[in-house]
This record gives structure tokens, C-alpha cells and sequence, in this order.
């Protein structure tokens, strides 16, 4: 099941279904009962195993609607599991919100025993193994780490550059640059 999700201002959000793209068609509408009555744009975003909808819902501020989570569908296998939309918070905001930036695109996402949480966008991606995982933060067999204490003492700051006219013809402007 292939579901794109549309911001559908004052009815919500639209979920179609274009499994066949010929022929899309409206899975479901979701409007949080009522609350989210003005929606201009969403992002869609995987975090561990739960999907959620980022909805910049006008004059409503932000909504965020979990799509999916292990609670809500204990079997949430596949591809695409079944769209259980919840509404979890809302921000208002001081002016409408109007659009989201895109969020951090991932490969993948492992957690700290090497196994991978998820995968996203890539076919046949694979977690870290240990060693690969090390070099990011092993130096010599030790923990990187970073001293609180600077290397040495601060230095002065630079004197500020006096500006100094530049030459220009007699018609065009005066520009004055530091030195």
C-alpha cells in the first residue's frame, strides 16, 4: 500500500491510496475531530518504529499526528503498515503556520549495540559493524573525548582594521573597504 499524505486545509489531512497510480483514491480523511481545520503542509518522518505527520495547520499552529506506532498496531510489519493517525501535541505558534522545512534525510538509524533501528530510502543498506562504529569514536583504544580546558590561554582579540576609501571613477559611488 503505497499512501501519500496531503495537507488538505479545512478538512484536515487527506491519505490517498495511489497503489495504483492511474487510479488514486482517498484512503482516509483525518482532522483530529475537528482540531486540525486548517492545514497548508505536512512531513512525514520515521522515528524508530513509529511514523509520525508534522502538519502546519494555519492559523492552528503545529500538530503532530502519529501515523503509526507499536502500540496502535501490534503487527506493524511491512512495508506500510495501516495508517492509525492519533493526535499526540500541538504548538501554537505566533503567526499561522504555513510550511515545514524538510526534514534530515537518514540512511539508516543503529543504536549503540550495533543493531539497526531502521532503514530509510535505501535497498540494502546495512548497520555499522562494531570495528566501523569504533572509528568514529575510539582513538589509540581510548573514548574520544575533549578536554573542558582550552589548549592554551585565549588570545587577544585583533585590533579592528581602519576603513580606507577606495579609488573609484568620479561618476560611480564611494565604496569604502577595511584594509
Amino acid at each position: 500500500m503505497l499512501l501519500p499524505y496531503v495537507a488538505a486545509g479545512p478538512e484536515g489531512l487527506a491519505i490517498i491510496d495511489v497503489d495504483r497510480p492511474e487510479r488514486p483514491s482517498l484512503y482516509m480523511m483525518y482532522d483530529a475531530d475537528g482540531r486540525m481545520n486548517d492545514a497548508r503542509d505536512v512531513v512525514v518522518a520515521t522515528t524508530n518504529a513509529s511514523l509520525f505527520a508534522y502538519v502546519a495547520d494555519g492559523r492552528n499552529g503545529l500538530k503532530v499526528i502519529q501515523l503509526t506506532s507499536p502500540d496502535s498496531q501490534p503487527n506493524l510489519y511491512g512495508f506500510t503498515p495501516e495508517p492509525k493517525p492519533e493526535l499526540i501535541a500541538t504548538k501554537a505558534t505566533r503567526w499561522p503556520a504555513l510550511a515545514l522545512a524538510k526534514g534530515l534525510d537518514r540512511d539508516r538509524a543503529v543504536d549503540e549495540t550495533g543493531h539497526q533501528i531502521a532503514v530509510f530510502n535505501r535497498i540494502g543498506s546495512r548497520p555499522l559493524t562494531l570495528p566501523e562504529m569504533q572509528r568514529l569514536y575510539m582513538r589509540n583504544g581510548e573514548v574520544y573525548t575533549v578536554s573542558e580546558e582550552p589548549p592554551s590561554a585565549p588570545r587577544a582579540p585583533a585590533a579592528p582594521k581602519r576603513e580606507q576609501p577606495v579609488t573609484e571613477p568620479e561618476s560611480g559611488p564611494r565604496l569604502r573597504r577595511p584594509r
